[in-house]
């Protein structure tokens, strides 16, 4: 089942897509719910940010054996194999929706995109154990993890290289069922292929770090877990360009990138 929030005319509502429209739901996957008996047209209606986020988790190291040593390699970085799955935090407000525009922060000079597998967390989860972790996932949607890389390692932490305004696109929808261990990653800038992987190809995946955060801290139903990404992440995106990652059995997150004014 495919969940998302869309606009139609000036009202917002989740709905649940079903080939080329979306039925209207009154409520949310989060609660109670039931089918409007109203449906549109999906290329006629806006899709938001599929949830809002209380807590937006990711992945505290490289989570993907070669993204690692890319990054060591190309910054002169010395990031370790992580020995447990460390959790860092993102800004919600980054956050924007499919089709939205990327917008390159006046003084950024490397800018990357980073197509990354995005659980969505569906009921409250306490030390759970990662036999159970997954009982704990109402399903998966698609993120960008846009990092201006030169602040990233300038600063003391990636306040602004990884939470500038709109950097952090993600949707287009939550999808409930999702085979992670064959789906694959592909991020397209302008149409070509730059980046190809094995989604679940994690150095820790999605049950371990929700059973880890778990014992500290309580997730709640929205929570948002950015698992990471492989390989390098270049080209550098600029104004003009266009971000585009499928995974397998989610779909397409499409975005455009603009300069900011």
């Amino acid at each position: 089942m495919k969940w998302c929030r869309f606009q139609a005319g000036s009202k917002v509502s989740y709905g649940v897509v079903e080939g080329g429209r979306v039925a209207e739901v009154d409520g949310s996957p989060f609660e109670a719910h039931k089918k409007t008996g109203k449906s549109h047209a999906l290329d006629s209606v806006k899709l938001l940010i599929p949830c809002f986020s209380p807590t937006v988790y990711a992945g505290g190291a490289p989570n993907y054996v070669k993204h690692l040593e890319w990054a060591n390699s190309y910054f002169g970085a010395s990031f370790k194999h992580p020995k447990e799955a460390h959790t860092g935090y993102r800004a919600s407000n980054a956050f924007i929706a499919h089709n939205e525009n990327i917008v390159i922060p006046r003084g950024a000079k490397e800018v990357h995109y980073e197509g990354e597998l995005v659980a969505v967390i569906g009921k409250k989860a306490k030390r759970v154990t990662p036999e159970q972790a997954l009982d704990y996932v109402l399903g998966y949607t698609i993120g960008n993890d846009v990092s201006e890389r030169t602040w990233q390692f300038a600063d003391p932490t990636w306040w602004r290289a990884k939470n500038s305004d709109t950097f952090k696109p993600i949707g287009p929808w939550i999808e409930t069922d999702v085979d992670v261990d064959n789906a694959m990653t592909i991020v397209r800038l302008n149409g070509k292929v730059v980046s190809e992987f094995r989604t679940g190809d994690f150095i820790f995946g999605v049950a371990e770090y929700i059973s880890a955060i778990s014992q500290y801290i309580t997730l709640v139903p929205g929570d948002t877990l950015w698992m990471g990404t492989d390989l390098a992440t270049l080209p550098a995106i600029k104004p003009g360009d266009k971000v585009d990652i499928d995974i397998t059995g989610i779909g397409t997150l499409s975005n455009p990138v603009i300069a900011d004014k």
